[in-house]
């Protein structure tokens, strides 16, 4: 594809995951094993883009350590450019997660104090400053302190760069609330988007009314197997994911599926066409043992496409 870069600021660190052999005992010494890999919203949002075929910049804080040599070589791999701050006395920030067999999340450990040195200041040198505004699409993710990405925001907004960003968790979205206004997108689920809003509505067409109280024009949440909603100021989809009957991990899926839903985005297609796409990214992600599938392509995606049904509107 061909089109401006790109820029990525966000979490880029490590994950490890721990996984369950057999059925899960609480409160006990679980037989399993540890995998170790890069990871990081924004980071596996930044490979999935660039094996979409878009060019695309990483700037995250990182240590001086073989944990943030990971993260370059991972970066590499996926051809992302790749332009970290480093400080040699630090850890590279990580992610730590016990997953059951069946790839569900049992509960995760998140080291991420380095990313509170990512700070607004960081955004007024003026490399930062003509990197946003060269780019063609910024994304961000809830890993930053929410005065960086209050500035940043606002900066996308007067540079006229369109800026998405991802939520992470239920105790980090809160870090857009004063940046909702000004994102193009943000990318949640539904216990994230239950803490933005504080509602819990049983109609997946009661979601949009819901996030837009809250000052953000439009977003996407994710409901598990359920249908995924897309909004924007005019509009409401629901796209049902098909079923996946091998399931390797659950780990990034919502990270591909932002990446598949910008793709298209960024390229013309409606909301409901971005969603299709987005859901078709992520079923391609949790079929793989990766949190961004290496085997993501736009060929593979228009594979996995054919098995997502059509977007249906919502009033």
């Amino acid at each position: 594809m061909t089109g401006k870069t790109i820029l990525v600021m966000g979490g880029a660190h490590v994950d490890r995951r721990g996984r369950i052999a057999g059925e899960t005992a609480p409160g006990a010494s679980n037989p399993g094993a540890w995998f170790v890999e890069a990871g990081g919203g924004a980071f596996n949002a930044a490979r999935n883009l660039s094996r979409l075929g878009h060019r695309v910049r990483l700037i995250s804080p990182r240590g001086g350590d073989a944990d943030g040599d990971i993260v370059a070589a991972a970066a590499e791999a996926a051809g992302v450019e790749d332009t970290p701050f480093i400080f040699l006395d630090r850890a590279t920030p990580s992610y730590t997660a016990i997953i059951e067999r069946d790839g569900n999340l049992v509960i995760a450990l998140a080291d991420m104090e380095l990313y509170r040195l990512f700070s607004p200041r960081r955004l007024q040198q003026r490399a930062m400053r003509e990197a946003m505004a060269d780019a063609g699409l910024i994304l961000t993710d809830a890993n930053l302190p929410a005065e960086t990405l209050a500035v940043m925001t606002e900066a996308a907004k007067a540079a006229g760069v369109p800026i998405a960003g991802i939520a992470i968790s239920p105790a980090k979205v809160v870090r857009f609330r004063e940046s909702l206004s000004a994102l193009a997108f943000l990318f949640m689920n539904e216990a994230e988007a239950r803490t933005l809003t504080g509602a819990a509505p049983e109609n997946p067409a009661d979601w949009p009314k819901a996030l837009r109280a809250t000052g953000l024009s439009a977003g996407v949440v994710t409901r598990g197997g359920r249908g995924v909603i897309a909004f924007d100021d005019k509009q409401a989809a629901l796209v049902v994911p098909p079923d996946i009957p091998a399931l390797g991990d659950v780990t990034g899926a919502g990270d591909s599926l932002a990446s598949g839903f910008l793709s298209a985005w960024l390229t013309g297609s409606s909301i409901g066409e971005a969603l299709r796409r987005g859901v078709a990214a992520a079923a391609i992600t949790v079929r793989s043992p990766l949190a961004a599938a290496e085997e993501l392509s736009q060929a593979a995606l228009a594979d996995a496409l054919s098995l997502v049904p059509g977007a249906e509107w919502m009033a």
